[in-house]
């Protein structure tokens, strides 16, 4: 079976990703199972062009078709960031410091935002990049057990945060989860060209 490297250490990313693509014909493998350790740079401005770089940088490290990510929160009453800096911003709890960065704000739209980029080889000009999207609001107080990173305060319209919802229906409405969906008839087509 062809392998499909999902390109991230983070645990969090890591099960997501797994269950997203487990109706793949291939098999998921992560950077350790390949024995792969790479610190890859991100400091671009977008999300697209940060997963592009960790995207071609496994891609050529492991010989493997491979899927990265990256993605964020954005905020309006924070000029929308974080954004690209999400990962880095506010400190090890980052939904806490976000909430506390909120408090006494009336607009408190935000969106999350993935880039999911497929490389085939370590070539840049071959990748290729797809877009999910998800509006709600910043929660006031974190709520829920599920997901990791921003879930437990990504409050969607219809009145939960990501991390009260059931892994299937999370992963049907979050950012990774359309893009992913944008992506699968792609990575269908190359998995089978992969045979």
């Amino acid at each position: 079976m062809t392998r499909l490297l999902i390109a991230t250490t983070n645990p969090g990313k890591q099960r997501e990703f797994r269950r997203l693509l487990a109706h793949l014909p291939a098999e998921l493998v992560v950077p350790a199972d390949l024995g792969i350790d790479l610190d890859v740079a991100e400091p671009y401005d977008t999300y697209a062009a940060n997963a592009k770089a960790k995207a071609v940088a496994y891609a050529a490290a492991s010989g493997v078709l491979t899927v990265a990510d990256d993605s964020g929160i954005e905020v309006a009453a924070l000029d929308w960031g974080p954004g690209v800096r999400s990962a880095r911003w506010g400190g090890p709890d980052k939904a806490a410091s976000l909430v506390e960065a909120l408090a006494g704000a009336t607009d408190r739209r935000a969106r999350m935002v993935c880039a999911l980029a497929i490389a085939n080889s370590g070539d840049h000009d071959a990748v290729e990049l797809f877009t999910g999207i998800v509006d709600g609001e910043v929660a006031a107080a974190p709520r829920g057990t599920g997901g990791f990173g921003y879930d437990p305060i990504f409050l969607l319209p219809r009145g939960l945060t990501t991390a009260e919802l059931p892994e299937g229906e999370k992963d049907a409405l979050s950012h990774r989860g359309r893009a992913v969906a944008a992506a699968t008839p792609r990575l269908l087509e190359l998995l089978d060209a992969a045979h």
